[in-house]
């Protein structure tokens, strides 16, 4: 342009020094009309809010043929973009080993379940167990189990005197939150979480979800929240008194937990003093 008003040369000629066309030099590019696009993105976003990608396919299926770039311009002028979702960062988890307590109420085990309904609503069971005689200590049916429920489940458990000095749980949300963190400090409760990906480490529970999904879960049609309430009821006394456990010797876990009562007192009895009580020899 300098080459034409400064020296008065024709356009021919100061296209050709700066190895440019005529044609090129005349060109304008044209503002495209996006009211049609940013129109149909409005339509696409009224009732929730979508992706580019889920935009572009829903804006396809009405039969328009509009470049995805030019969706995706538009989506972008309208600050429309979605925040990506950050991975919450957890902290280093070690490995332990586990090892059954000689006691009850030393460590439990704890993990969560999911099933439907009839009329196909979901809800999830909470399942705890004691790991020294496999007892089961809970299995709470609700539609959701944040951690307000959660602790509310274990509160209920430490008014019929039953409280772990070690609870082994995974890294789901519901677990690694504030609140159960709290709670497990002011009741001196240790929370023992997995490595994530690793639910071998917290092999009890998933063995007796295994079974609760065999024998429970599969087995029936639930029909409300609380006909699944009666059903895990009734399979939970079942489990605990009739139900013979392999890893117990082929006991329930209350004959166990009896037994195992039974075997500690004749020994305390055999190492008295003579003359003291009783003495019985094992």
């Amino acid at each position: 342009m300098e080459a034409i008003t400064s020296y008065k040369l024709p356009k021919s000629r100061a296209c050709a020094l700066v190895n440019m066309s005529v044609s090129q030099f005349h060109y304008k590019a044209k503002q495209k009309d996006d009211s049609f696009v940013i129109q149909e993105i409005k339509e696409c976003i009224t009732k929730r809010q979508h992706g580019c990608p889920m935009i572009t396919k829903m804006i396809r299926n009405k039969g328009h043929k509009i470049n995805h770039k030019r969706i995706e311009r538009v989506y972008k002028e309208l600050l429309l973009t979605l925040p990506k979702k950050v991975r919450k960062k957890l902290p280093k988890r070690e490995q332990s080993l586990i090892l059954q307590p000689l006691q009850e109420n030393i460590c439990w085990s704890m993990d969560f379940m999911s099933d439907s309904l009839m009329d196909g609503r979901k809800f999830r069971t909470l399942n705890i167990i004691d790991d020294y005689n496999r007892e089961c200590l809970s299995v709470d049916v609700e539609i959701s189990i944040p951690t307000k429920r959660l602790i509310r489940a274990l509160e209920r458990l430490k008014a019929q005197g039953k409280l772990p000095k070690e609870l082994r749980i995974d890294n789901g949300p519901e677990n690694v939150s504030h609140e159960l963190r709290k709670w497990a400090y002011e009741n001196n409760v240790k929370l023992t979480f997995i490595q994530p990906g690793k639910p071998t480490q917290n092999s009890l529970i998933e063995r007796f979800n295994g079974t609760c999904r065999r024998e429970l879960l599969n087995s029936n049609l639930f029909y409300s929240l609380d006909h699944a309430r009666e059903l895990a009821a009734e399979w939970m006394y079942e489990y605990n008194f009739e139900r013979p456990h392999s890893a117990l010797g082929n006991r329930t876990p209350i004959e166990f937990k009896l037994w195992r009562a039974s075997l500690l007192e004749s020994k305390s009895l055999a190492q008295k003093p003579s003359g003291v009580g009783v003495g019985m020899c094992f």
